[in-house]
């Protein structure tokens, strides 16, 4: 069953597997350490990384331009906890959303949407995944601790790294499953968007401010747009499943329609963080976004979602817009 799906599926990023799979092996020689690096290397989604560690950068560069001050290893340490939190969401996600994974993997992969595809196409038992996640979340709780404890950091360091835990081990995991709630979109806009700009600022400062959340505004809105596009490939297969995500709910069609409405709010919001005190020069560095942001929001009231080709282009906009409305603002702030 598993080499016939690995054949079936169409997804080629795992194309240089094809001669350590078997059928009913647990997809790459056991001898073969790079093959299982690759597969831990794609699992793990590291270029997805960056939504995370750029917003808290983010609240790390407003900090330090507010108190003048930065320690390294405070921010070495929060972005590792960052990272391991993101690791164990995706490594979650991959555990349990298993079904549908399955059914986008035999319809053809998307780079944006369905998972890795490593569990369908046999590149790796559930089991490990499920030990993965417990050793990330492990960590970024050690971490976290750690952080309170040798720096000091204020009372609300653990209950704001609980929340971001929370929302991301929790958007797959039952028995909440955000993902399947319609409010997993927003939980998403919040672990990738407010909290972590909030933490790095507070980390260093002890407060939260109010420029803080206005300036994670538009990113908030874009992740949320991200995530909300990335549902559209796997509309069918979440479906057949039962996923009532927000799109399975209202609809590819009005799921069009709060997408651009989206973009309308990230530019306004956008422009209200420069009026409420951050950099004027971030408008500037955000006209390329903007551009792209308004590509994405025609394409998709113009219907283009229904073409695959056009979808995935669609999508890779949407991570392209989010990370460029956090590094304007970045930039904005470093440089002021």
């Amino acid at each position: 069953m598993r080499g016939s799906v690995r054949q079936t599926g169409g997804d080629k990023g795992f194309s240089g597997f094809e001669s350590t799979y078997s059928s009913g092996s647990s997809g790459y020689s056991q001898s073969d350490l790079l093959s299982r690096l690759y597969v831990w290397i794609t699992l793990s989604r590291v270029p997805f990384h960056t939504v995370g560690i750029l917003p808290l950068c983010l609240g790390f560069a407003i900090a330090w331009r507010k108190t003048g001050s930065l320690d390294w290893g405070l921010f070495a340490l929060a972005q590792l906890a960052v990272i391991f939190i993101m690791l164990s969401t995706y490594f979650a996600g991959e555990y349990f959303d298993y079904t549908e994974d399955f059914l986008s993997f035999l319809r053809g992969k998307s780079r944006f949407a369905g998972g890795t595809g490593a569990i369908p196409g046999g590149l790796i038992d559930r089991s490990s995944l499920r030990t993965a996640t417990v050793v990330c979340l492990s960590l970024s709780l050690f971490i976290g601790l750690f952080i309170q404890c040798y720096y000091h950091t204020g009372r609300w360091t653990i209950p704001l790294g609980a929340l971001g835990i929370i929302g991301g081990i929790f958007y797959s995991t039952p028995p909440i499953r955000w993902v399947a709630t319609g409010t997993g979109e927003l939980w998403i806009g919040l672990c990738y968007g407010f909290l972590p700009v909030i933490v790095g600022f507070y980390l260093v400062t002890g407060t939260i401010d109010y420029q803080v959340l206005i300036a994670a505004t538009p990113i908030a809105i874009t992740i949320f747009n991200v995530i909300l596009a990335n549902e559209f490939p796997d509309y069918e297969s979440d479906r057949a499943t039962g996923k009532k995500n927000l799109l399975y709910r209202i609809g590819p069609q009005r799921g069009a329609v709060l997408y651009a409405i989206a973009v309308l709010m990230s530019w306004l919001s956008m422009i209200f963080a420069v009026w409420t005190g951050a950099p004027s020069s971030a408008l500037v560095y955000y006209l390329v976004p903007w551009g792209l942001s308004a590509l994405a929001a025609a394409a998709f009231l113009a219907g283009k979602w229904r073409e695959p080709r056009w979808l995935e282009a669609m999508c890779a906009l949407g991570i392209l817009v989010n990370l460029g409305t956090t590094l304007a603002l970045l930039t904005a702030f470093l440089a002021h």
